[in-house]
């Protein structure tokens, strides 16, 4: 079957178009993430004994301070809130003292939920939420315990 030069030219238009589109990072978590601060009242654990130490995901494996999953069933889904909105929000509260950060260089907040279904244990399921990122992708939030706690990706 002869091709059509229009057919060539639109089929490799589609292939570059496909190779040259850059994915969309704003709901960006896959990395190493290292708690760097405290805000707030911690309950039971120890601020000092988190602060220092990272938690990191990859597809299907997570591991961390905060929480794990080996390729046990996980997976994240996130909500974009407007930064103003996010704040707003009575659930995110303790995030205000974290504002400036939040907002800076961004115009949207992305609220991540990462479970982990354990395999078919139910006595391994996890969820780590809310896990806040804004566009910057270089600074998350995680309210744990009674704050929050400041994590940061070079």
């Amino acid at each position: 079957m002869k091709k059509h030069k229009f057919t060539t030219l639109f089929g490799a238009s589609i292939v570059t178009s496909l190779c040259l589109t850059s994915p969309s990072y704003s709901d960006f978590i896959e990395t190493a993430w290292h708690v760097i601060g405290f805000e707030g009242e911690a309950w039971f654990a120890n601020p000092q004994e988190i602060i220092g130490q990272s938690q990191s995901f990859e597809g299907g494996y997570a591991e961390g301070v905060f929480y794990q999953c080996e390729f046990a069933g996980q997976s994240m889904t996130y909500t974009t809130y407007s930064t103003d909105d996010f704040l707003a929000n009575p659930e995110f509260e303790q995030f205000l003292r974290y504002a400036d950060g939040i907002s800076l260089s961004s115009e949207r907040v992305f609220v991540h939920r990462v479970t982990c279904e354990g395999d078919g244990d139910p006595t391994a399921r996890k969820v780590l939420y809310p896990f806040v990122t804004n566009e910057a992708r270089i600074s998350a939030w995680y309210l744990f315990e009674g704050g929050v706690f400041e994590l940061y990706t070079p």
